[in-house]
């Protein structure tokens, strides 16, 4: 498995981290998502290396802008 972090804008509350962890772990491959609001975070544990562009796009769904890696 591996793990990837993510910054993440415009998260403010629980219901934004349930938005954005829903989306992401729809996708094939993700076998878990997690948001840190305060630290403004996303982590992916995938089988394998997430796609940057499927996370950016799941985020945007869900309306909120990856920022990049940490």
């Amino acid at each position: 498995m591996i793990t990837q972090t993510y910054a993440v804008e415009g998260m403010t509350c629980g219901h934004c981290a349930a938005s954005v962890q829903r989306g992401v772990r729809g996708l094939p491959g993700i076998a878990d998502a997690r948001v840190d609001v305060a630290a403004g975070t996303l982590t992916v544990v995938a089988a394998s290396e997430p796609r940057d562009e499927a996370i950016a796009a799941a985020v945007d769904e869900a309306g909120y802008t990856v920022t990049g890696r940490r």
